[in-house]
């Protein structure tokens, strides 16, 4: 384990999060250290394995922080990574199967390679073709000394940040540290398979089987699911399925999942999605699932329906619902956003290259509103990406307003009437009343007794925490400046009362536009 805090591992670490820091920062240098380039941020992330390559494709998502050409290499990096070496393999299949392993043959050579592990080829005793799972020696604990490199250089790094950027960078970490800590266990993706083929029987969608007695926690045999990739243009042309059905496919399942049923494949990138001959689609790899709250679903719906309606007022607040920007953010900015940014994408003149060159000018010139990543939006946005991917690469000049939004507009009504969307959660709301009016009943008791506490959100104390801290700051400056004139007279230098009565002026008018 020494290993994974050498000098070198600690020295890229460094530099892959100041790269980070800069470009979020929009600086040309951060602690006098230039950004890596594109290529060799890519290279670095590569080299220093499974926890940077997850956190790179979480990164992947914020257009807010990095342009086209960081963009463009960290959209690539899927698990690029070597096999197992052949002793690993060794102790993983055998503490995986035993001195009696349930296969009539196994193929050694993996069909992939992943940064938690590796996908073999293998066939049962009774003759069925599956797919195995092996996980890396080790992985788990290589994780987590990596997110302990990660946290704190984070801890160390954050004076360099404003309140908003700093908990975007904190969900960051948090949330995928939370998934990929959970994604190294076989079993909890086993379980994932369990839920999705009880949830999503009635879809058009495939999932593998798994085969329960032959899994543990560190493998778990599959169905082997064939098809191409998503991705694979040529091949999907040669069979003459239609991209506007897949992405109708793609886009529809996705709207089941997050606002009908609340549970969705978080690990969206085309290599886990296949499409079948017929033009059905098989999901891969369920060790990132994500689970959305009720009210998330409702504020997602929201939001879908003020944008299919250009209604902006309605837009603001569904991004404040979310938690997306903060409820005190200034009404008029982000109404200006949100006009600018449906300008832009309800424009079909424009080339899906100049729509995201201008979405990023937006983006940009925004970028000191207070905008903020809740965990729970942080691999939504990878669906999105994933969708915008696949839609510049098949659709000339996709827009994603208006190409998705129709698919979108059909699968409303029913999250609309989903049991726990927004009737869903009107109903809810109705069975819990009683327990309500107890609540208001016990309030207004303690409030009558005077015993009544009131608590304060955390984003309602960092509020005020920095306006107490630009008030203080305000203060020392004054005083100093005060401080200044009066000892500027005793200094006998020329022109000292002048300089003085500088001093004092400059005083009370930093305290007097600073306290305002």
């Amino acid at each position: 384990m020494l290993a994974s805090f050498s000098p070198v591992r600690v020295y890229k670490t460094v530099r892959i999060l100041l790269t980070v820091f800069a470009l979020a920062l929009r600086k040309k240098r951060t602690l006098l250290v230039p950004p890596l380039s594109p290529e060799r941020l890519k290279r670095y992330i590569l080299e220093q394995g499974v926890c940077f390559i997850k956190f790179a494709q979480v990164l992947a998502t914020r257009a807010d922080f990095f342009g086209a050409g960081y963009l463009d290499h960290l959209r690539t990096i899927h698990d690029e990574v070597e096999p197992m070496p052949e002793g690993d393999f060794r102790i993983m299949f055998q503490r995986a199967f035993g001195q009696k392993p349930p296969f009539a043959s196994f193929d050694d050579v993996p069909i992939a390679s992943a940064s938690i592990g590796q996908v073999h080829k293998a066939v049962l005793r009774d003759g069925t073709v599956v797919a195995v799972k092996l996980r890396r020696l080790n992985i788990r604990r290589k994780v987590r000394a990596d997110l302990f490199l990660l946290r704190c250089f984070l801890a160390v790094f954050k004076p360099l940040f404003s309140r908003y950027t700093k908990n975007s960078l904190e969900a960051l970490i948090s949330e995928f540290s939370s998934m990929i800590d959970r994604e190294t266990d076989m079993n909890i993706e086993r379980d994932n398979l369990r839920r999705f083929h009880q949830l999503f029987a009635d879809q058009d969608i495939r999932f593998p089987d798994y085969y329960e007695k032959y899994s543990g926690v560190d493998a778990l045999v599959m169905s082997f699911e064939q098809g191409m990739r998503i991705d694979d243009k040529a091949a999907l042309q040669q069979c003459n399925i239609p991209f506007k059905k897949i992405l109708d496919s793609l886009v529809s399942f996705y709207c089941e999942q997050m606002l009908i049923k609340g549970v969705f494949h978080a690990d969206p990138h085309p290599g886990n999605i296949l499409v079948r001959p017929d033009g059905g689609l098989t999901f891969l790899d369920f060790g990132m699932v994500k689970r959305l709250p009720s009210h998330m679903r409702v504020a997602m719906i929201e939001l879908v329906k003020a944008a299919n309606d250009r209604d902006f007022e309605q837009y603001v607040l569904a991004c404040k619902r979310l938690g997306i920007v903060t409820p005190n953010a200034p009404e008029e900015a982000l109404q200006e956003f949100a006009e600018k940014m449906f300008d832009i994408f309800g424009n079909e003149n424009l080339s899906a290259a100049s729509m995201q060159a201008l979405a990023m000018d937006v983006l940009g010139s925004m970028r000191t509103m207070p905008f903020k990543l809740p965990q729970d939006i942080v691999y939504v946005m990878r669906v999105s990406a994933l969708v915008e991917g696949l839609g510049t690469t098949y659709v000339e000049n996709f827009n994603g307003v208006k190409d998705i939004l129709p698919v979108l507009r059909k699968n409303l009504h029913r999250a609309l009437s989903g049991q726990e969307s927004i009737l869903g959660a009107l109903r809810q709301e109705i069975k819990t009343l009683p327990l309500t009016l107890s609540k208001v009943k016990g309030v207004l008791g303690e409030l009558s007794n005077g015993t009544l506490r009131v608590r304060l959100s955390e984003e309602t104390l960092d509020t005020m925490q920095d306006r107490l801290c630009r008030i203080l700051w305000v203060v020392v400056q004054s005083g100093l400046l005060v401080a200044g004139a009066f000892l500027v007279p005793y200094l006998e230098l020329p022109h000292a009362r002048e300089g003085s009565l500088v001093l004092f002026g400059l005083a009370v008018f930093r305290a007097f536009f600073g306290l305002r």
